[in-house]
C-alpha cells in the first residue's frame, strides 16, 4: 500500500475525527472543538495518506506544559522531563498492518531529536483495560519500553506508560 506522509491542516480535522471516534475505546471520543484545540497544541501534526490522498491515520504529539486536562498527559509532565507526548495515534482500521503507524512514528522521533538536544524521548500509553495487545506489541516492537501504570480504578481504564529513546 503505497503511503505518503503528510503535515494535517484544519482540512484534515473532519477526516481525522471519523477515525478518531471509530478507535474508540483506544482512543477517547472527542468532539469537533476538542480535536481542533489537540491540533493547534500539538508539536507534531502529522498523517500519510493512501495513493488516492484518503487520510489512512493521524498522529498528535504534544509537548509539556500545556493546560491539558488530561490524567495521562499530567503524570507524564509530573515526571520533570522534556518529552513529546503521543496523546494519540490512530489509523483506520482498513491501513491496519501496512505500515501506517511507523510513518505516522517516524515524524514523531524526527520531531522528537529537532526539539532535544540530548537522546529523542518520546512517551506514550497504551491500554490495559480494556486491552489493546495490538496497540502494545506495535509499540514494544518500536523499542517503547514501560515507565509505570496507572489503574484508574474498577469500571476505569489502566494504562501503561511507555518510554522510547534514540539518540
Amino acid at each position: 500500500m503505497p503511503l505518503t506522509p503528510c503535515d494535517l491542516t484544519s482540512a484534515d480535522l473532519d477526516r481525522m475525527l471519523i477515525l478518531n471516534n471509530a478507535a474508540e475505546p483506544n482512543v477517547n471520543l472527542l468532539s469537533h472543538e476538542e480535536m481542533a484545540r489537540l491540533m493547534e497544541w500539538s508539536a507534531v501534526a502529522a498523517g500519510a495518506r493512501g495513493d488516492d490522498g484518503t487520510l489512512l491515520g493521524f498522529v498528535l504529539a504534544l509537548p509539556p506544559g500545556l493546560p491539558y486536562d488530561s490524567a495521562n498527559y499530567r503524570w507524564v509532565c509530573a515526571r520533570g522531563v522534556e518529552f513529546l507526548y503521543v496523546d494519540r495515534v490512530v489509523v483506520a482500521s482498513e491501513a491496519r498492518g501496512h505500515g501506517v503507524g511507523r510513518v505516522l512514528y517516524r515524524a514523531v522521533m524526527r520531531a522528537a531529536a529537532t526539539l532535544h538536544r540530548r537522546a529523542a524521548r518520546v512517551v506514550c500509553e497504551v491500554n490495559e483495560r480494556p486491552p489493546n495487545p495490538g496497540s502494545m506489541a506495535f509499540h514494544k516492537a518500536l523499542g517503547f519500553r514501560p515507565i509505570g501504570r496507572v489503574d484508574y480504578g474498577v469500571g476505569g481504564k489502566a494504562v501503561r506508560f511507555l518510554e522510547c529513546r534514540h539518540a
